[in-house]
């Protein structure tokens, strides 16, 4: 499994819960293959309940059995979940690169591609800003594709439709007004965007009277649309090269997926 799976990997890990909820089916998966194999519809009910005492007795005195059922069922939906991603990337490369509107950051022409999906509240978005601006600067084969993808409440809209009315009609100072909203941890109003908007320098009225314009709202619901296709249903969401990470990843191992692209190139 190369680093990308790894990371999809971990990320299904399932916890004990979920692994009670699973245990009678994989025993019975066990006891019905074991059955089979020896005909039990040939048994007497005598036989039956011996044969039922037997697999119980034995799966009570090897457990580890019933461990190593649930590892495999657990890496088996990890690779399949990991093959659909994949499908899934494939399917839609054109719409994550090519969709017209996007703010491209790093190197437009960079060889190494990263889609991030975002959310402006999300707090594992502004965890992971530091590690994303950290490749960009230190890889310059690497472009960053940024998808404004509010679905944390009216506040993570408010912000998307602010920054996307500056991507559409101020797009210099997208970036940096983007930059600043990540790593805002205060309230969101027009009143703060007007100011980071200042700061970033934009017009602040210029965005607050487009933010609810019908291009913002078309741009956002292809991003939404999008991301519904895809299965993406929290933030970040990235695609690196052909994998798709849902969730934060460490600087470390960003780099490592971006080494990995390199080095298959």
């Amino acid at each position: 499994m190369d680093v990308a799976g790894f990371v999809r990997y971990l990320s299904l890990k399932i916890n004990m819960e979920w692994t009670m909820k699973y245990l009678l089916p994989i025993l019975f998966s066990l006891t019905a293959g074991i059955a089979t194999a020896q005909g039990i519809e040939d048994m007497t009910e005598a036989e039956r309940d011996a044969f039922r005492a037997e697999v119980r007795a034995y799966l009570l005195e090897n457990p580890e059995v019933i461990l190593e059922a649930i590892e495999v069922l657990e890496e088996r939906q990890a690779m399949a979940a990991i093959e659909n991603d994949h499908n899934l990337v494939r399917a839609y490369a054109n719409e994550l690169e090519n969709d017209g509107y996007s703010y491209v950051a790093g190197n437009p022409e960079g060889a190494i591609t990263i889609v991030e999906f975002l959310d402006y509240r999300c707090g594992y978005c502004k965890r992971s800003h530091p590690a994303i601006q950290a490749i960009l600067e230190t890889n310059d084969d690497v472009r960053l594709i940024i998808k404004e993808f509010p679905i944390l409440g009216p506040d993570s809209t408010l912000a998307s439709r602010a920054a996307s009315a500056i991507l559409a009609n101020q797009r210099d100072s997208y970036k940096a007004f983007s930059d600043l909203l990540m790593e805002h941890n205060g309230p969101i109003n027009e009143i703060v965007l007007a100011e980071l908007a200042n700061n970033a320098g934009a017009d602040a009225d210029q965005m607050l009277a487009e933010m609810n314009d019908d291009l913002i709202s078309q741009m956002l619901s292809r991003n939404r649309e999008l991301g519904n296709s895809m299965q993406i249903t929290g933030t970040p969401t990235f695609v690196i090269g052909t994998e798709m990470v849902r969730g934060y990843i460490p600087l470390e191992m960003m780099q490592q997926m971006v080494d990995q692209i390199r080095d298959e190139l």
